[in-house]
């Protein structure tokens, strides 16, 4: 679970507390929640989320993930034709080591490898709630998976 005070340093926005509560899910072997792939749950009014993957991972880590998609992954190839959607940042060219006509080149451009699912304010609040969080964390866990096993984590 995240902290409840915003880093304020590099905002016009001075208030200290975030009106928001983040919990991020993320692997067992991890030593620390960052470049590793996990899920995400964002409670926030009419702003809720359920999200998975991986976001800002460090250079290594993303370099791994590249060679994955860059080899033709069967599993990454079965993500992309399922149509799960990928969102996050992407580079403008492609990066260092791969050819700009590479059949996958927008895949390998991303930053970011996350899929995401909106909740709404009823339904998080419904009792039923934890089984259709865990519903669609099962829906995007072959994103999870697929990077778990390209950074050579257990799955």
């Amino acid at each position: 679970m995240f902290r409840i005070y915003r880093d304020t340093r590099f905002s016009r926005d001075k208030s200290p507390y975030k009106t928001h509560v983040g919990i991020h899910f993320f692997h067992e072997k991890a030593k620390a929640a960052a470049s590793v792939p996990g899920f995400y749950l964002h409670i926030s009014p009419g702003e809720s989320f359920a999200a998975a993957g991986i976001w800002h991972p460090d250079s290594g880590s993303l370099a791994k993930i590249r060679a994955a998609i860059g080899v033709k992954s069967p599993a990454w190839l079965r993500i992309r034709k399922s149509r799960l959607p990928i969102e996050g940042g992407s580079l403008k060219r492609p990066p260092r080591g791969f050819a700009a006509d590479h059949p996958l080149i927008e895949d390998l451009k991303r930053t970011d490898f996350v899929t995401s699912a909106r909740l709404d304010d009823d339904e998080l609040c419904a009792a039923g709630f934890i089984n259709q969080f865990a519903a669609s964390c099962k829906k995007m866990s072959p994103l999870v998976e697929f990077v778990a096993k390209s950074l050579r984590l257990s799955w």
